[in-house]
């Protein structure tokens, strides 16, 4: 490990304990509104109210978050959270489901537990806020914001314009739905190379629904190796001598792949978009020791056995979990740790490679970066 990764590594962890010992930072937000879409890594209670069995309302998820189990997939905060503190917000971005009144003007988060780019990942498990349905609720938001700003389109357009876009959706498609055969026929019907085509196609117009109502800055997540979560490990053993299940990664990964070409299509071809793509598998990468992770492979807390595939990897209701929650990678089956989520959004915000964000990191995006395609 080089000298400037340690360091980096060293400094991250300080401040991730003076994080944990307060609330969010005060200060002058640096974009005036911060919204957020997508799963359940993102999602911090719009789930909550809908009929499903991807909820986590309940102890012990949020043992380490200071207002307990609020809706958050983790054990503390989330990716989302640590993002609206490096941006200055004094408060957590609120979920749709009950962001009321003023409070909306600072921003929203839409994101769902078990939402995919398509509208029938996750349906196994019950009720969920597609991308789809994303959108449709931030054109509720904009209808609201404009009854707040004077009823004047312009006005809202440019307030708009101004804000930050942070989007985290896809992971889902393949891990409920292509590869669940036993629900979806879309591996039966498609090769993995079509199939991320399609969802690249697909997640490409509706960044462009996005960005006809106002959205110019937005930062795109790549996904997340998900053939190495427990829950896939669990249900496909890996061969070979590998430790994660390679046809899921291989099929993410071609996904994956075609992201920095559709962020350079949008940003030339959408007049004054500017969009980046943050790396997850590059944030993921190294040596997870570094940072004191311990159990790569396991969850933290005690997980369902039973009930659909999503739900079995959830933690089990009002069971303890693991004291040393700082060592492991994983909460659940599926979701990291409080730790983790710092990390990841704390490259995300600053990338420590270059290979973290294309073509800069969202720091540089919300203090409005002039970059060129």
């Amino acid at each position: 490990m080089n000298s400037c990764l340690r360091t980096w590594i060293m400094l991250s962890m300080l401040l991730f304990i003076i994080m944990k010992s307060q609330k969010f930072v005060k200060g002058e937000p640096l974009v005036p509104c911060l919204f957020f879409m997508g799963s359940s890594t993102f999602d911090n209670g719009n789930n909550n109210f809908l009929v499903t069995k991807a909820k986590s309302n309940y102890l012990p998820y949020g043992i380490d978050y200071p207002d307990g189990p609020t809706g958050r997939f983790s054990n503390g905060r989330n990716i989302p959270d640590f993002l609206a503190q490096f941006l200055r917000f004094d408060n957590p971005i609120p979920p749709f489901a009950s962001a009321r009144g003023l409070e909306i003007l600072r921003g929203v988060n839409y994101a769902s537990g078990q939402a995919g780019i398509r509208d029938e990942t996750g349906f196994q498990v019950g009720d969920r806020i597609s991308f789809n349905r994303q959108l449709l609720n931030h054109k509720t938001t904009i209808s609201r914001f404009s009854r707040l700003l004077g009823r004047n389109v312009g006005v809202t357009k440019d307030y708009l314009n101004k804000c930050l876009y942070i989007v985290n959706i896809g992971i889902n498609d393949y891990t409920s739905n292509y590869f669940l055969p036993q629900y979806y026929s879309t591996s039966l019907v498609y090769t993995p190379d079509q199939f991320a085509a399609i969802l690249i196609r697909q997640y490409a117009q509706q960044l462009r629904t996005l960005y006809s109502y106002g959205a110019r800055k937005i930062a795109i997540f790549g996904l997340s190796r998900g053939g190495c979560l427990p829950q896939e490990l669990a249900m496909y053993p890996p061969t070979n001598g590998s430790s994660c299940v390679e046809p899921i990664n291989n099929a993410v990964q071609l996904f994956n792949n075609r992201l920095i070409p559709m962020i350079d299509d949008l940003n030339s071809n959408l007049p004054d978009a500017k969009f980046i793509y943050i790396n997850i598998t590059s944030i993921s990468s190294g040596d997870p020791s570094a940072i004191g992770i311990k159990v790569v492979n396991a969850p933290c807390c005690k997980v369902l056995t039973t009930s659909t595939t999503f739900a079995r990897g959830q933690c089990a209701r009002g069971k303890v979990p693991c004291n040393n929650r700082d060592e492991y990678m994983f909460y659940d089956n599926i979701h990291n740790t409080e730790i983790i989520n710092f990390v990841t959004a704390t490259r995300a915000y600053n990338a420590t490679l270059p290979t973290d964000a294309y073509p800069t990191d969202i720091s540089h995006l919300a203090s409005q970066y002039k970059f060129k395609i």
